[in-house]
């Protein structure tokens, strides 16, 4: 977890090359893993929309963890499935200035970290 809090300060990867890397839900679109990783803020926290070549990806059996970071501060809160190609983190409070990081497990225990910087 370390090192992906000290990935955090790297500027987003771009999801051009696996889908257009047009925010489908107001988010914000990220790259890893040839998936592309849709951040959308919410008031009670938090949802990720996974998709693999603009196509909805199913995260049934997917678990993971939200990591934020602001002001040198860390909070964390657990991702868990929600709708077909959704994973969903409640209570977590998110700005502008936040660096992001969800690590994300599959139900084949492939884990993967994807990054975000709210502006």
């Amino acid at each position: 977890m370390a090192l992906a809090l000290s990935a955090m300060t790297l500027p987003g990867t771009l999801a051009w090359a696996h889908g257009d890397g047009t925010p489908k839900h107001g988010g914000i679109v990220a790259a890893a893993n040839d998936l592309a990783f849709e951040l959308v803020i919410d008031a009670d926290g938090a949802t990720v929309y996974i998709e693999d070549h603009d196509k909805p990806l199913a995260t049934e059996g997917f678990t993971g963890k939200l990591s934020v970071l602001k002001d040198g501060v860390k909070s964390e809160a657990a991702l868990k499935a929600a709708a077909p190609n959704t994973l969903v983190a409640k209570g977590v409070k998110l700005g502008p200035g936040n660096k992001v990081v969800a690590v994300i497990t599959t139900p084949q225990k492939q884990t993967m970290a994807v990054r975000f910087t709210l502006r």
